[in-house]
């Protein structure tokens, strides 16, 4: 599998698609994020492709990258959307989303929140505990609306990635112990607005094996089997998402993987197969432009000093995580060094490599920073009273700005001076 379709080097120049990436750093600026729409097209067709013999109902992540011109393509693609926020609500409807295609996923939903959903009649709310549940029930009954629900189960299984991103562990925040659960169903079955049609389980993200994904579904399944003996016959099975994509040097299984052992267990069901990708589809389909401004040198280490800043992409500083770095002009004539790469940002923590073994940059080079098309973007902040890059999707040869560089002025637009 190809880590980044949508970007190929050409007589030493690095394009995404048609286009020079040289070309969009003269046009737009640096930093700049830059996706390709034929490789988001790509693995959506895979992720649907293998899952085609189920019923089956993709819902994409909004948070891993909330741009609405995204979110629109994936509309148009049929796509239901995993919400977090009323924020993340509004946008899926802003691009044109299906309301009815909508699950709202989180721990915390306000009153507000929960209102807006059952107002917009969206697909399902999928609640994280019996106070949430508690709550929907008295909204819904005020409103003299019907709403559909999904209790997320913890099924307690470790996905055996980063512990900021594992969600299945009973000490975690989220969803809601099996045993309590069942009593939850129970206690809704015959409820006059609050309608319990599917089960939800989510275990993390950044998943790499198959056997994690499958022992939580396996645990859906036999929890499933003791809702039906208590008369409660749901209409479809979430399974969350977390598929995980190679950065490094992770194999990760393909899409057909997941589905070849997943099948099994739907046989002679007629539940509908839900699942919430997010990075898996965006990810290795953009990627972080970034100018170099200076190389200095020190006693202990040689740092390249990039435009681009931990504002933009957290993701190293968060996580220590892995993003390969390319050059724009490949010159293999070059020598290779060992750089640390850095941004102009005020903490220690502002890097997006350490030690990395890279041909010489020299300043005005450009870096790619790839697999930057998911929580990057959407984890971007204004530190250091800093504009966030601009965004732009590329279709073949064609250029759209899909979302414009902060100007100066709107760093303090919604601040108020004190009176004079």
């Amino acid at each position: 599998m190809n880590q980044f379709p949508g970007f190929a080097y050409r007589q030493g120049k690095l394009f995404v698609e048609d286009v020079d990436l040289s070309t969009l750093a003269l046009e737009f600026g640096t930093p700049a994020y830059i996706y390709s729409k034929s490789a988001l097209m790509t693995r959506w067709v895979e992720l649907c492709g293998a899952f085609s013999a189920l019923d089956f109902f993709p819902c994409y992540a909004v948070k891993a990258n909330s741009n609405i011109a995204i979110l629109q393509i994936l509309a148009q693609w049929g796509a239901g959307f995993d919400i977090v926020s009323l924020g993340e609500l509004e946008r899926v409807l802003a691009a044109g989303g299906d309301a009815s295609k909508i699950m709202f996923s989180g721990v915390a939903k306000r009153e507000d929140e929960i209102r807006k959903a059952i107002h917009c009649q969206i697909g399902c709310i999928n609640v994280e505990s019996e106070y949430e549940l508690t709550r929907i029930c008295e909204i819904a009954q005020d409103m003299q609306t019907p709403v559909n629900v999904s209790l997320r189960i913890n099924p307690d299984v470790n996905p055996k990635t980063h512990p900021y991103i594992s969600t299945g562990l009973k000490e975690s925040k989220f969803g809601i112990a099996s045993q309590r659960a069942l009593s939850l169903y129970d206690s809704i079955k015959n409820h006059p607005w609050v309608k319990p049609v599917g089960v939800d389980c989510h275990i993390g993200s950044q998943i790499t094996e198959t056997a994690p994904y499958i022992d939580a579904a396996k645990h859906v399944f036999a929890f499933v089997e003791k809702l039906e003996q208590l008369g409660i016959q749901l209409k479809h099975i979430d399974l969350g998402g977390g598929f995980g994509i190679q950065y490094e040097q992770e194999q990760p299984p393909e899409f057909a993987a997941y589905a070849d052992k997943i099948a099994p267990l739907f046989a002679n069901k007629s539940y509908q197969l839900i699942v919430e990708p997010g990075r898996s589809i965006v990810a290795n389909a953009g990627m972080l432009l970034a100018r170099v401004e200076y190389i200095k040198d020190t006693d202990v280490n040689e740092f390249v000093l990039v435009d681009a800043a931990m504002n933009d992409l957290i993701r190293p500083a968060l996580y220590k995580a892995w993003h390969t770095l390319l050059p724009v002009n490949e010159d293999k004539q070059r020598i290779e060094k060992i750089y640390d790469v850095v941004g102009p940002v005020c903490e220690s923590g502002d890097f997006f490599a350490k030690q990395r073994n890279m041909r010489e940059l020299q300043s005005g080079d450009l870096i790619a920073i790839m697999s930057a098309g998911a929580y990057a973007m959407t984890m971007a902040s204004n530190y250091n009273s800093r504009q966030r890059p601009c965004e732009l999707l590329v279709e073949g040869e064609e250029v759209h700005l899909i979302r414009r560089r902060d100007a100066l002025d709107e760093l303090w637009q919604n601040e108020i001076l004190l009176p004079s």
